[in-house]
Order: C-alpha cells, then sequence, then structure tokens
C-alpha cells in the first residue's frame, strides 16, 4: 500500500452530530493542539493572522466556560526564516538551533495575540524525560493546573533545544495525548491541515471519509502516511495519538485548523474518536506503559503472560524465566513474553539483585519477607486489550 501526507482537501460530510460531539462540544477542560502548517505562512515566518484567528476561536471557548491547554507546535519551522535556512535541518544540532530561535518568535505571537484579550500565557517545555519519571511528570502536571488556576493558558510544545533524538515524543501529537491524560482533560482536539480521517489519500475522488472510530476495527482499512516538509507529524501520527488519548480516556476530535470556529463551538466536523471503558486505563496505568521510562525487563514463561494479560492478577516470581538490567524496588520495568513480544509494563516490588535469586519459585517456597507479588495487578498495566 503508498502511504499518504496530510493534504487540506475536504470531502467530508458537513454539520455531523452525535452525543461523543456533543460531549466535546461542552468539555469543560479542553487540550487543543496545533501543527506546524496551521502556524506559520508560505516564507516559514510565524503568521500572527492565522494565530489570531486560532486565538480568537480559543478566546469564545473559554468565554463560554471552558479550561484551555494549547500544545503548539512550530518551533523548529519558525526559526527556519530568521536563520535564513529554506528547508527543515535534518542534523540533530542546526534543529535544536531552529528550534532555539523560533521558540522566541512563537511564544512572542501567542503572548501578543492572546494580550488582546487581557490573557497572559505561560510556556511550558517537556521533554520526553520530563514524562517518564513520575515526579517529573507530577511537576509538570502541577505547573499547568496551577497557571490554569492563575487564569493564565499554558502553552505546551516539546523541548526540542535539549532534546535528543533518542529521548523525544516523536511529534507533538503524542505530547498532547499526554499531557491530556496526565491533566485530566475533558477532550483533546487536533487541528491541523486536514480536516479528518480518511481511508486514502482525500485527494483520490473514492477517498472515503471516516467520521468516528470506536475501535481499531474501525481503522482496517485506512492507509495513513507520515508527516510534511515542516512538521514531523502526519495523519498516522494523529491517528496514534488519537487512540492513546481515547485509551487515557480522553475522547478525541481531529479537524482542520481553518475549522478551529466550528470545531470548537459544536465539534460537528472532523473525525471523533471513542474512549472505551472497558480498557480504560488509569491515569497512573497510562503513564507507566506510555510515558514511562522503563528501567528493566522481567521475561515470562507463557503461562505467566496468559495469567497477567487477563488482567486483575499479580505477577509472582514462579512465571518469571529472566531478569535483565539494573533496576531497584519501586521502578517500571518492561514485561515480555517468551517470544519477546512486549505484554505490558509494570512498579516492581524488588531489586533485580534479589528478584534474580528467586526467579522461577513459587510463593511457599520462599521467606516470609519476599512472599509479596513481583509485580502487584494494581501496579501492572498490559497491551492484550489496546485499541
Amino acid at each position: 500500500m503508498t502511504s499518504f501526507t496530510s493534504s487540506p482537501v475536504s470531502n467530508q460530510t458537513t454539520n455531523l452530530s452525535s452525543p461523543l460531539r456533543d460531549q466535546i462540544a461542552s468539555a469543560k477542560r479542553v487540550v487543543v493542539k496545533f501543527g506546524t502548517t496551521s502556524l506559520v505562512n508560505e516564507d516559514l515566518s510565524v503568521s500572527r493572522a492565522k494565530i489570531d484567528h486560532l486565538v480568537d476561536a480559543l478566546e469564545a471557548r473559554m468565554a463560554a466556560g471552558s479550561d484551555i491547554v494549547v500544545v503548539s507546535s512550530g518551533a523548529v519551522a519558525a526559526g527556519l526564516a530568521p536563520l535564513g535556512l529554506k528547508v527543515r535541518p535534518q542534523d540533530l544540532a542546526t534543529k535544536q538551533a531552529s528550534a532555539a530561535v523560533g521558540q522566541m518568535h512563537l511564544a512572542q505571537v501567542w503572548a501578543e495575540s492572546f494580550a488582546r484579550y487581557g490573557r497572559t500565557v505561560g510556556q511550558v517545555l517537556l521533554t520526553a524525560a520530563d514524562a517518564g519519571k513520575r515526579e517529573r511528570a507530577r511537576n509538570a502536571q502541577r505547573t499547568i493546573d496551577r497557571l490554569r488556576q492563575l487564569g493564565t493558558v499554558p502553552i505546551v510544545n516539546e523541548n526540542d533545544t535539549v532534546a535528543t533524538s533518542e529521548m523525544r515524543f516523536g511529534d507533538n501529537d503524542r505530547l498532547s495525548a499526554i499531557v491530556a491524560t496526565l491533566t485530566a482533560a475533558d477532550a483533546l482536539v487536533l487541528l491541523s491541515d486536514v480536516d479528518g480521517l480518511y481511508d486514502k489519500n482525500p485527494s483520490e475522488p473514492d477517498a472515503r471519509f471516516i467520521d468516528e472510530v470506536r475501535t481499531g476495527r474501525d481503522l482496517s482499512s485506512v492507509v495513513a502516511g507520515d508527516g510534511g516538509k515542516l512538521g514531523t507529524g502526519g495523519m498516522a501520527s494523529k491517528v496514534s495519538a488519537a487512540r492513546l488519548a481515547a485509551r487515557g480516556g480522553v475522547p478525541v476530535l481531529l479537524a482542520a485548523s481553518d475549522q478551529i470556529d466550528v470545531a470548537l463551538k459544536d465539534a460537528s466536523v472532523g473525525t471523533v474518536f471513542h474512549t472505551r471503558t472497558e480498557v480504560q486505563l488509569n491515569a497512573w496505568k497510562f503513564w507507566a506503559l506510555y510515558a514511562a521510562d522503563a528501567e528493566g525487563i522481567l521475561r515470562l514463561d507463557e503461562g505467566a503472560v496468559q495469567a497477567v494479560t487477563r488482567g486483575g492478577t499479580s505477577l509472582l516470581a514462579v512465571g518469571i524465566t529472566a531478569v535483565e538490567g539494573d533496576f531497584h524496588a519501586g521502578d517500571i520495568v518492561e514485561i515480555l513474553g517468551p517470544n519477546g513480544v512486549q505484554v505490558g509494563r509494570g512498579e516492581v516490588n524488588y531489586d533485580s539483585a534479589v528478584l534474580g535469586g528467586i526467579l522461577g519459585k513459587h510463593t511457599n517456597e520462599l521467606p516470609e519477607d519476599q512472599r509479596r507479588p513481583v509485580v502487584h495487578a494494581d501496579y501492572l498495566s498490559n497491551f492484550a486489550s489496546r485499541l
């Protein structure tokens, strides 16, 4: 199959309605993510006109009673013109230099635009390492919550100036899903240059618009592509982020930024992604699965895999065949099956040195102080029921 890149072509039906769209339209706490092309001009400069239009719609939603957290792409692209660059750089150092310059321009325009309404903005720059450590993730959450309490609009972006290629969210679509879940948002709105999800390139005449996604089965015929020349997140990353947020209990609307007025007013455009209560993760399990840094690996036999993927079962020493890495009690570890396939993640109750000595043993064979589960069911998250 041939994948496609984001396109502004529109074949969708207008005036869509559903209970989920009503829920998104009335959501109290909303994370709104903007793609790079929504924020810059053709010459790659930051577009004050575009951002003013976005802020007008955001202000209208806030005036109606919603709290807004903005996730803004565009730092690297915004730095290209001031640095005299014509295309997005490929090497890490130049990307980070461009982000350092672009972040200043981008933040200034956001601040000036919101100032028209007497609102203050606060910039929150995150790396994957910030989300990966529990206390740092909590600090970021507290900062965003406090900014909101102070009547300030949080503008979140990945800290491209310091993030390495190995320690990046990969795109701000994923970042927005993590922010939405960690801040207990009531809805996530992903806005870019595409007006929703299609089963193929929307420029093709027989492309079918998909107005809602309930499970992964609704995506079985979809072919999605990667990012365009300015950004890193194409339709594939948006679908992945939407499913990620939905897995964390946050419904998602995917629409075009030029539809923002309607998207934020009644959510009657774009594609909506449903949550699934039967597989919804709490905040801790979402963090452990999708944001936390893993410090080691536990390898299981097939019987243990079957037990933990059914849910509600703790992981015991008897089902563990190998331990890898140097970790401590309370760390997050990867859990793999006998064929190396990732089963899940969890918070381990033993140091790796201690655990190595009790592998494969039944609980009644262990000393009293080592009879607790290796990973308790409450702190074990598996991938068996992913969307």
